[in-house]
């Protein structure tokens, strides 16, 4: 069976990561979940700095604290996906983006590994103490809304986004101790490696 974790960005994998981004231009998708990455392909170290600031961050109505990590496949040590977690929300994150971004890499689609990305997630959310986890997709990105569903979210509201993406988004709230306690399989996915999943 294959194993995967979540693992706290370092310099060790800034050309995979680099590459990482690099795959999603190439194949002319959308970036989410990077944590910003994107934007900083000359400059690795400094977007380490920008992740390490950003953890320890106060909530203000411009900034939230928030952890970055890569999801990794233990059995090739490949980075498969990424997954940002704000550990608070401020008004702007409340009403568009939530608690969660993520994102698979193309070639790595299809697969159903979002859901043990998403599930492992979730278990950095309840390390936090994070009970309910907000969660939203555009209404056309069905791939994303389902590893939600799969998870236990539950749609609780519908709008027009006339800012980024504009078009319809679906938000959803996952009850994070229930979805984790209601999905052993992914549990049985996750590499050892602390109670949490992560490794730093």
């Amino acid at each position: 069976m294959e194993k995967f974790y979540l693992e706290a960005p370092g310099v060790s994998r800034k050309e995979e990561a680099i590459a990482y981004i690099r795959e999603f231009r190439e194949y002319g998708s959308q970036i989410n979940g990077a944590g910003g990455l994107n934007h900083f392909l000359t400059d690795y170290d400094g977007w380490l700095r920008m992740t390490a600031e950003r953890a320890v961050a106060e909530l203000t109505e411009e900034r939230v604290p928030a952890r970055e990590f890569f999801l990794v496949r233990e059995n090739d040590n490949r980075i498969i996906g990424m997954i940002n977690i704000r550990l608070a929300l401020n008004g702007k994150m409340r009403k568009h983006g939530g608690h969660i971004g993520y994102s698979i890499r193309p070639t790595e689609r299809g697969k159903g590994y979002n859901k043990i990305n998403l599930y492992l997630g979730l278990k950095v959310c309840s390390r936090y103490g994070i009970k309910t986890v907000m969660l939203d997709a555009d209404l056309n990105n069905p791939a994303s809304w389902r590893t939600m569903e799969a998870l236990g979210g539950v749609r609780v509201r519908e709008y027009y986004d006339d800012e980024d993406s504009h078009g319809m988004v679906v938000v959803y709230h996952i009850d994070t101790d229930r979805a984790l306690a209601e999905h052993p399989e992914y549990e049985e996915m996750a590499a050892a490696c602390g109670t949490v999943g992560i490794r730093e």
